[in-house]
């Protein structure tokens, strides 16, 4: 059996960017972006069961697991801290199976899990996306009763 290619997007599915954005939003009310902030990605916790999710995930031969996410183009950090975060929450051999792209629809695949459906090419991808945070999928518990 072929494992399936599935994709796995960082902010809001697998790290808390609204709690970081609001915490840096706060403490630097002045800045228009405080994701432009350096070390604003290496802060983010993790979502919660996603990190364990995502292991499973990495163990099964059903999977065959990649992150996917968009940059943030005005921090050119986020690309260096969005690895450092994999690895910190992962392993350094997980690290290269990070893909950086600011168009998702690019890329082939069977699963996109995302919290957005469209803006940053989703709405082209041609696999199946699975809509994290929607009343359907509200967190990791019920993509991971779909998955496994």
């Amino acid at each position: 059996m072929k494992s399936k290619i599935i994709y796995i997007d960082m902010d809001d599915v697998l790290c808390d960017y609204q709690s970081g954005y609001k915490y840096y939003k706060l403490k630097y009310p002045d800045i228009k972006f405080p994701q432009s902030i350096k070390g604003f990605f290496n802060d983010l916790a993790p979502v919660k069961n996603g990190v364990a999710t995502v292991n499973k995930m990495i163990s099964s031969e059903k999977y065959n697991p990649y992150i996917l996410t968009a940059p943030s183009t005005r921090n050119p950090h986020s690309y260096m801290e969005k690895r450092i975060w994999i690895e910190s929450h992962f392993d350094y051999n997980f690290t290269k199976k990070l893909i950086i792209c600011p168009n998702k629809g690019l890329l082939k695949g069977d699963i996109l899990i995302d919290d957005i459906v469209a803006g940053k090419g989703q709405e082209s991808f041609e696999g199946d996306l699975i809509h994290f945070g929607s009343p359907e999928f509200p967190d990791w518990s019920s993509v991971s009763k779909i998955l496994f």
